[in-house]
């Protein structure tokens, strides 16, 4: 594929189709539960459903984007580059899980500790990916607020539905 101002389509798009593809396997594994969901008391502040999957999928995006720009920073050192993918396949593999254990099992709690659990690595992660590359890290920041949301929405879950 094409190079556009030092970019490579080819690895652009295959970061952004890994991190994609987690939350489709996630989003189709956690199917099953929605109707738990749909069923539970929604604490205030609760958005529509509709709204899900269309933030999820820029975050993803984003998510992506940034991995890329972390992959073929060559400015950084390679240990550097290697901990925060680290970080990112950890947050990547955390992130699929909570709509199972939140969606599927109904594990509220459990969730609640889980999205904890990830806003830690999104954190980590970011200033990994800022420390290597600023766009990468401050596209990141969307990612943050969202999953601080969630992490409110998932505790008011619980505490609604005791």
């Amino acid at each position: 594929m094409k190079m556009v101002h030092n970019i490579d389509l080819k690895k652009l798009a295959a970061s952004c189709a890994i991190s994609l593809g987690v939350g489709a396997l996630s989003a189709l594994a956690s199917m099953p539960g929605m109707e738990n969901y749909e069923n539970a008391v929604k604490p205030p502040l609760s958005p529509p459903s509709w709204l899900f999957p269309i933030v999820w999928t820029l975050l993803f995006l984003l998510m992506g984007v940034s991995a890329h720009l972390v992959y073929t920073d060559r400015a950084s050192q390679s240990s550097e580059r290697v901990s925060a993918l680290w970080v990112y396949g950890a947050q990547l593999a955390v992130n699929f899980f909570w709509p199972i254990i939140f969606f599927n099992l109904s594990a509220y709690l459990l969730a609640f500790f889980w999205i904890a659990l990830l806003l830690t690595l999104i954190i980590v992660m970011t200033l990994k990916f800022y420390a290597i590359n600023k766009t990468a890290g401050l596209l990141q920041i969307p990612y943050i607020i969202w999953v601080s949301f969630a992490a409110y929405l998932t505790f008011a879950t619980f505490l609604v539905n005791m």
